[in-house]
């Protein structure tokens, strides 16, 4: 068949429409921050302090008021989860086995830098389809370190980092305020003071503020550290009193079957000449008398 005799080729139509239209943004909810702080003239041992918000949310639903988003990878290591929930949770479960795997092999304690490498490298592989965007922090050998891990694989090392869709309120508070050879209380602050910023600026951030501290000497998971957000008790009791509001009819049906069994003859009848019936007893709406039913 020549050239000329090939009619137009629709297969590709619905493809190049699709390339051509506005893609919607996917929001990956959350805010997740991290700094180091210590050392210097400070008096602390240096360290890292990371915060995360506590809603889970489902497009515009909010799916879990007070989820857990800092996730343990090693006793010395955490790491924060912005994007898919799912995915978060799975990867950071993966990459925590695969550490302890290596650590004894090794024989030592696993770096921070070595967490790193896993998680890129795992998340380059799909190419951003797994939507894991993660804080990364802890402290090893080499001192305290804190990197960014983005879900198609890309890294940054920073003195303070933060991610998700409430991270630009979050670097706002950062970029003010953030000064090195912080002390241990002062980092908790700063950190909590982004995580609100977050919580109050963005709508896929919500609820409370989690921060876990870690230090050479160990970690400590500072659950609820703030509730900006606590329900409050209502000011008066609306349960009314029988009898408040009028009603005009009353209808009262008994529910209750009764099975009758009886012995008949003849044909089409149950096997052994049985004859079930369903009595539904007790008035109906209008008083008169119960409505047999044939099984």
């Amino acid at each position: 068949m020549t050239q000329e005799n090939i009619g137009f080729d629709f297969s590709n139509y619905a493809r190049n429409n699709f390339l051509g239209s506005k893609l919607q943004a996917t929001s990956t909810g959350t805010t997740i921050v991290g700094a180091i702080y210590g050392g210097g003239d400070s008096g602390d041992e240096p360290g890292v302090c990371l915060g995360a918000d506590t809603r889970a949310t489902g497009g515009p639903i909010v799916a879990d008021k007070n989820c857990e988003k800092i996730h343990y990878l090693a006793p010395h290591i955490r790491c924060c989860g912005a994007g898919t929930a799912a995915d978060t949770e799975f990867v950071t479960n993966l990459i925590s086995s695969n550490i302890e795997l290596h650590a004894l092999s090794q024989g030592r304690q696993a770096r921070i830098v070595t967490a790193m490498t896993m998680l890129k490298q795992y998340l380059f592989r799909y190419q951003g389809h797994v939507g894991a965007h993660l804080v990364l922090g802890g402290v090893d050998v080499t001192g305290p370190q804190l990197f960014t891990v983005h879900a198609h694989g890309s890294t940054d090392k920073l003195p303070y980092v933060t991610m998700g869709s409430g991270s630009l309120a979050a670097m706002a508070v950062f970029e003010s305020s953030y000064k090195d050879n912080m002390t241990r209380q002062e980092a908790i602050d700063l950190v909590a003071r982004a995580i609100r910023s977050g919580i109050f600026n963005d709508l896929g951030s919500g609820s409370n503020v989690d921060v876990a501290v870690i230090t050479k000497s160990g970690t400590e998971m500072l659950r609820n550290y703030e509730m900006p957000n606590e329900r409050g008790l209502k000011s008066r009791n609306y349960k009314f009193r029988r009898g408040t509001t009028a009603w005009t009819k009353e209808s009262i049906r008994n529910l209750v079957i009764k099975e009758e069994v009886k012995a008949t003859t003849g044909a089409g009848k149950d096997q052994g000449g049985l004859e079930t019936k369903a009595v539904a007893t007790g008035a109906g709406p209008g008083g008169g008398e119960g409505m047999d039913i044939d099984s």
